[in-house]
């Protein structure tokens, strides 16, 4: 089956939004997992959003990519840790 092709023109800016508890670990892990993908990450790229009850945190984070492959490996890792609950 071919692949898809994806509808993205790379390089490109790309906004991840990362959902997890509101904790250093969910925050350090995150940035941890962005900085190995994306090295040259501005500070400014990154905006947080806690829920009501303080309870959530959401991270928009605007990363520069290169290649499809690169977001693929992101969004791979950002979902398979402990600290995240979700991915868009």
């Amino acid at each position: 089956m071919p692949e898809k092709e994806s509808l993205l023109t790379f390089p490109c800016d790309f906004t991840i939004k990362i959902f997890g508890l509101s904790s250093q670990e969910f925050e350090a892990t995150v940035l941890m997992i962005i900085h190995k993908h994306v090295p040259n990450l501005s500070g400014r790229a990154i905006q947080s959003r806690a829920s009501e009850n303080g309870k959530y945190l959401a991270l928009s984070i605007t990363v520069h990519v290169d290649s499809k492959e690169q977001l693929d490996d992101l969004y791979r890792e950002l979902s398979s840790s402990p600290h995240v609950l979700m991915v868009l």
